[in-house]
Order: structure tokens, then C-alpha cells, then sequence
């Protein structure tokens, strides 16, 4: 397989050899303060296409189909006399996730610190697409056919930040800080729309019959350009008792894209494949703008501290208070329509923390700790008619979200004996939603909960059962309960419900309540060992069980969850110069629940990792190391249907048998080795083989890929199996 080598000569590049001649004349003055480090080579992919190495690729910053330069710097300095003090150090400099980090030091009077950092993210799946401006904001959908094959989209996103940190020490008590970081993303991802007609928020949208298509799943990649800037400045005081720190924190996002107005066809493919004219008010309705993440804005002012009342007993505090904004104007965003008197939303969330804490130590063997959090959100977002049909009862206006948090914690462990420690806890939230918004809609939910509260009681003991043998067991139990439900007053408003038995009030046997604010049963168990009955080897083992259980006055909906976990890690010293080590590891989560037509679904989710690794030293000074790990997750979909269920609804599922299992598979094996040229020279080789198995039906199933109404596709690869080879030549001076 041939392969290409990547250029040479960059501004990276010109920049890293720069640092080395600075490197080399600073060392030269003052050898026995200073240490140099470059590190130069090159690594290839082999074996298979580049489909083959789709999953390896998505985060490493590697060139696909060539070859690739490895130049790592690093550089440390300090002068002991001044007590000052250099770190540089540069990584993969001829990669797309180079990064660059120096950090200059004077100890006891100043610190200061400069980064900056790129990732790339390639999309491991295959998109195919007709689409014409594709990533822009103003894409052109094409209806692939035998006249438009369409052509691969390479989706990926770039992120590029930077940052400086500074740190003046002023005297003995104060000190302040500083920090400013920017990040730039851009590139594209996956993004798309769809509509089926009829619906109630298109009343003008016509269903599809057999002339015609009254639904559509369009592919449309969102075009990511974003500028994300985050600022904190903190002021801090150390005394004998009292100790602060208090500052100021700013958030500031930029997003050069305000919308997507995609050019939509007269036709496109219906469910069946077959291209026919849309729907009359389909194709206006997806050729409408379609909104991308607003600017935004965020300011956080707190103070922060903890008070020594005596030796024993301690004190903490936390207030701070802060503001999120979003008033980026519609008509710059790229729409026309808004409601009278509203250039953009006006958004503004406001909130107010509080948070106070007590530890304790009355005696000897008792510990005590209690700690108190109030949290209040105000949403002062303007209300505005936002739905608007010509019809007075069908016309609504923005929700408000404010929100209220109280939470206490209490806390008390007890050394029983030197072997023994127990602890006992109690802990307490409760929400409240506030006042819901009469001239707003709930559309698609049931019911609403204005107030959650919930007790968690946990327990745990820890217990030295021999010298070498110790152990831990914790168990929890919580209840959460709330107010009265609040149904959909025929979509204005809303109704209390007093009483459930009340057949005037009960909910219709198809309502479904959100299990986020339906009542809850979730307790949990956690056993952890350690063991070390050689001074050689030592182990270490965790299992862990718990189970959700969901109470709503509805038989449909989320019924339960569960979830376990086990581990077990282990390392084995030969002798000074060979380890080896392992770990294994399983766990599952189960979800259960009843949907309408009388379809009951289970979902149970398998994975399991284990692993093998060693690292050695040989007599010639080479070092070995190598790690062998295998992955298998599997998601099964159990579907069954009771007596409720539609004749319909049951030919489908004898039809389809479901839905299929999702496996991801993976097996990597990684070797590396270091073998001394000289005192200053090392030679580093590296070795990766990966191979992969994917399945999600989401993208394919059975070899047919996921395909837009335009006749775009996505899929990927299910088998992928590849291998990576590196050599690098490190060189040190003292």
C-alpha cells in the first residue's frame, strides 16, 4: 500500500524549530537548570481502506489515507537562586490536534500560563448526498437518480482554543487570578428535518395519497462557525481562621449562523421510494428557516469561604448570583415573521444561590457534617404570541420556566472500633416549578407537576477484616413525591386534579406522565474489596445494584429501571522490573415500559470490557509494555403486545419481528517500545491492531442504508479492522 507523506515545512513546524535553538542556547548557559526534549518520527496506517479506520480516525487527528509526521517538544528551566521556573511543551505538531502549553513561574510571587489546543472530529459515518451547499447555510436539496449518483460528504468539526491563565500572589493573605479562554468550532455535522402532514401546528399541510406525498425526512448538515470566549477573575484571602474567594465569571457565545433556509424540490421520494410531487404546504413548510444555537450570554458574580470556629468544628459558605441573556434579533437570524414589538426573544434567566455547611468533630470517634443549598431561578423572558392561527383559543404565547431548589444534607460517621466505621446519611430536595404560564400550551404532554420532593436515607460501613484484607458495603433508599398532577386545560392552561378516584378528573387510559416528575422508588447496594495478600499482588473489586420504580396514575409510561455493575482490577509485580496487570468488567441497565395499543417493551443493555497489560524492563535497558482489551456492548429490544393491542399493530410485529439487537464489538491490541541509543537518545516503536464490529440499525440494517426522502443515505462500515504502526527518535538534554 502506498502512502503519502504529509509536508515538512509549516509554521509549526518554523515555530518548533525556533523553541529548540532557543532551547539549545539556554542550556548551554545554565546545563545543570535545564532539560530539553524532542521527540521526531513518523507513523502510518496499514491495512484495509479507509472505511476500515472510520471509529480509529474520528478523534485521533490523523490524515486518513497517509502517512503522518510526529514532532513533540518540551523544555523545562528553573533558576534556583531566583526561584523561577520554564515549562514549554508542544505536541503533535504535524498532526490536526497539535497543541502548545508554556507555563512560567516565580515561586511565592506570580504564575503565569499561556495554551492553545486543536481537535479534530471526523464523522465516522458515510454520508452520500445530492445536496448542493452542502454545510452552508443555504443548501439546495437535489433528488438523486440516475442522472445525479450524488458524491460523499466528509462531515467533520475543527476546534481551535486558546487561553492565557495569570496568578499574582499580593502578600501572605491575598492573592489574585485571572483567566481568559476562546474556542473557535467550525465545520459541519449531521443535522436534518421532517414533517408528516396532517399535524396541529400545520393545519394547512395535506396528508399524501397515491398522486402525492404528505411526508419527508430531509438530510440537511448543520454548518457549525462559533466563537465561545470565557472570562473569570477571583480575588482570594487565607487568614488564620477565615479563609475567601471571590470573583467574577462571563460566558460569551457567538454563532455566525443563525438559521438553515434550505431550497426544497417540487418532489421527493415518499416511505415507498417512489418520487412524487409533495403534498400541497409541504414544501413550503421545509423549505421555512430552521433555527441554530442563538448567541447567548452568561455573568456569575459569588463569594465563596470557610471559617475554623475551633480545631474541631468548621464552617463553609456560597452565595452568588447570576444572569443568562439571548436576545439575538430574528430578522438577522433569518426570520421575517415575529410577534409584535419583538426584535428577538429578550431572554433573561436570573438565579440566586445560597449554600452553607458544618462539619464537626464532638468526639473523638464521631464525625458530623450538615450542609444546606437553596437554589431560585427567575425566568423574566417576555411574553409574547409566538402561535398564532387566527383563532383566539389557538393562539399562545412563550412558557416561563422559574425554578426553586432547596436541599439538605446530613451526615454522621462513627469509628466504632480501629477496624470499624460506620456512617449514616439523610439527604433532602425538593423543586418547585412555579406558577405555570396560563397563556401558554402544553403540546404532547399529559400532565405537569408544580412541586417533587424527595428523601434519600444511605448507610454505609467500612471494615478492615485482616491486615491485607478490607472492605466496604453502602446501601440507599430514596422516595420522591410531589403535588397534585396539573392536566392540559384544552390547551389553555392548566387544571389541578384533586382527586384521581374522581371520574370527572381521572386521566384517559392513553396518558402517559413524565418520569422525570412521576413518583419514585430507587434503592441501590454497593459492595467494594481491596485485597493485597502478597506485598506482589493486589486487588481490587466493586459490585454494585440498584432498581428505579415509577408511580403515575397511568398503566402506560415508564413502569421501572434497573442497573448493575462489577469489577475487577488486579497488578502483579515479578520483580522490580516486570508488571502485569488486569482489569474485567460488566454491567447492564434495564428499562421497562408500556406504550399505547398495547405495546410493552424491555430494554436491556449488556457491556462487558476486560483486559491484559504488562510493562518490563530488559537487560539492555529496552522497555516493553503492551496492553490487549476486548469490548462487547450489546442493546436487546424485547417486544410483546397484551390484549389491547390493534390488529394492525400485531401484523407489524409478526412482520418484522421488532426491533433487532445493537452490538458494538471491539478488540485492540497496543505494544510499545523504547530501546537507549545513548544517554541522551531513546528509539520508540509502536504497534496498534483494532478491529471493530458495529451494527446500529439507526444508520443500517442488513445491509440497507438509512435514505432520506431526497435519496440521500448514511451507513457505515459494520466490520472494521485496521492497524497502525509509529517510530519516533527521542532525544534529551541535561
Amino acid at each position: 500500500m502506498t502512502q503519502t507523506i504529509r509536508p515538512s515545512v509549516s509554521r509549526q513546524t518554523a515555530l518548533a524549530l525556533a523553541v529548540l535553538a532557543l532551547c539549545s542556547a539556554v542550556q548551554a548557559a545554565e546545563p545543570e537548570n535545564t532539560e530539553a526534549t524532542v521527540t521526531f518520527g513518523l507513523s502510518a496506517p496499514f491495512g484495509g481502506a479507509t472505511p476500515d479506520r472510520a471509529l480509529f480516525n474520528q478523534y485521533r487527528g490523523l490524515t486518513p489515507d497517509s502517512a503522518n509526521g510526529v514532532l513533540d517538544l518540551s523544555y523545562y528551566r528553573r533558576n534556583v537562586d531566583s526561584g523561577s521556573a520554564v515549562r514549554f511543551e508542544a505536541a503533535d505538531l504535524f498532526g490536526d490536534s497539535r497543541s502548545f502549553d508554556l507555563r512560567w513561574t516565580r515561586q511565592g510571587e506570580w504564575k503565569l500560563r499561556l495554551n492553545y489546543q486543536e481537535l479534530q472530529r471526523r464523522d465516522p459515518n458515510t454520508v452520500n448526498s445530492g445536496l448542493l451547499g452542502a454545510g452552508t447555510a443555504t443548501p439546495q436539496v437535489q433528488v438523486l437518480g440516475a442522472g445525479n449518483p450524488g458524491q460523499d460528504l466528509g462531515l467533520s468539526l475543527r476546534r481551535t482554543g486558546m487561553g492565557v491563565a495569570a496568578t499574582r500572589v499580593i502578600d501572605n493573605h491575598w492573592r489574585f487570578e485571572a483567566s481568559l479562554k476562546g474556542e473557535k468550532k467550525e465545520g459541519s455535522r449531521l443535522f436534518g428535518i421532517g414533517m408528516t402532514c396532517p399535524s396541529p401546528v400545520a393545519p394547512g399541510c395535506r396528508p399524501g395519497t397515491g398522486i402525492a406525498t404528505g411526508s419527508a425526512v430531509v438530510l440537511l448538515p448543520e454548518p457549525v462557525d462559533t466563537h465561545h470566549t470565557q472570562f473569570e477573575a477571583r480575588l482570594n484571602y487565607a487568614g488564620e481562621k477565615l479563609r475567601m474567594s471571590g470573583g467574577y465569571y462571563g460566558s460569551f457565545f457567538n454563532n455566525s449562523y443563525g438559521s438553515i433556509t434550505p431550497g426544497m424540490p417540487a418532489s421527493l421520494n415518499n416511505p415507498l421510494g417512489s418520487l412524487l410531487p409533495l403534498s400541497a404546504g409541504l414544501q413550503s413548510i421545509l423549505s421555512q428557516p430552521v433555527a441554530l444555537p442563538p448567541d447567548n450570554q452568561a455573568h456569575v458574580l459569588d463569594l465563596t469561604g470557610a471559617y475554623t470556629f475551633t480545631p474541631s468544628t468548621h464552617g463553609t459558605f456560597k452565595v452568588s448570583y447570576s444572569t443568562a441573556m439571548q436576545d439575538q434579533d430574528y430578522a438577522a437570524s433569518g426570520f421575517s415573521a415575529a410577534p409584535a414589538g419583538m426584535a428577538n426573544l429578550g431572554g433573561e434567566v436570573n438565579t440566586t444561590l445560597v449554600q452553607l455547611g458544618l462539619s464537626s468533630r464532638p468526639w473523638p470517634k464521631l464525625a458530623l457534617t450538615a450542609k444546606l443549598r437553596f437554589e431560585d431561578t427567575d425566568d423574566l423572558t417576555p411574553l409574547a404570541l409566538y402561535n398564532v392561527e387566527g383563532v383566539a383559543a389557538n393562539n399562545y404565547t412563550n412558557r416561563r420556566l422559574p425554578l426553586t431548589k432547596s436541599r439538605a444534607n446530613l451526615l454522621a460517621q462513627y469509628q466504632f472500633i480501629p477496624e470499624l466505621r460506620g456512617s449514616l446519611g439523610a439527604d433532602f430536595e425538593g423543586i418547585d416549578r412555579g406558577v405555570f404560564t396560563a397563556s401558554s400550551a402544553i403540546a404532547g404532554t399529559t400532565a405537569l407537576r408544580q412541586k417533587t420532593d424527595e428523601t434519600t436515607v444511605k448507610a454505609e460501613l467500612r471494615r478492615s477484616l485482616t491486615e491485607n484484607l478490607a472492605g466496604a458495603i453502602t446501601v440507599s433508599s430514596s422516595r420522591r413525591d410531589g403535588s397534585n398532577w396539573l392536566r392540559d386545560n384544552s390547551g389553555r392552561g392548566v387544571t389541578e386534579i384533586t382527586d384521581l378516584n374522581d371520574p370527572a378528573q381521572a386521566f384517559n387510559a392513553n396518558a402517559i406522565f413524565m418520569p422525570t416528575l412521576a413518583n419514585r422508588d430507587r434503592d441501590k447496594i454497593r459492595v467494594h474489596a481491596d485485597w493485597q495478600p502478597t506485598p506482589a499482588l493486589s486487588v481490587q473489586f466493586a459490585a454494585e445494584d440498584g432498581a428505579d420504580r415509577y408511580h403515575s396514575p397511568s398503566t402506560l409510561g415508564l413502569r421501572s429501571t434497573g442497573m448493575n455493575q462489577m469489577s475487577l482490577d488486579w497488578d502483579y509485580a515479578f520483580n522490580d522490573n516486570w508488571h502485569l496487570n488486569g482489569f474485567g468488567s460488566t454491567g447492564g441497565q434495564s428499562l421497562h415500559q408500556a406504550r399505547p395499543e398495547g405495546v410493552l417493551l424491555t430494554y436491556d443493555n449488556v457491556s462487558s470490557t476486560v483486559g491484559l497489560g504488562f510493562t518490563g524492563k530488559m537487560a539492555a535497558k529496552i522497555e516493553l509494555g503492551g496492553t490487549l482489551s476486548f469490548i462487547n456492548d450489546k442493546s436487546n429490544f424485547v417486544q410483546s403486545l397484551d390484549a389491547t393491542a390493534s390488529n394492525n399493530t400485531t401484523v407489524l410485529l409478526a412482520a418484522t419481528g421488532g426491533l433487532p439487537d445493537i452490538v458494538f464489538r471491539q478488540t485492540a491490541v497496543n505494544l510499545f517500545a523504547r530501546v537507549p541509543m545513548s544517554k541522551a537518545a531513546t528509539l520508540r516503536f509502536d504497534f496498534i491492531h483494532q478491529t471493530s464490529f458495529w451494527n446500529d440499525w439507526a444508520w443500517a440494517n442488513n445491509g440497507v442504508s438509512f435514505t432520506y426522502s431526497d435519496g440521500s443515505s448514511v451507513s457505515s462500515q459494520p466490520r472494521q479492522s485496521m492497524s497502525f504502526i509509529g517510530m519516533s527518535l527521542i532525544y534529551r538534554w541535561l
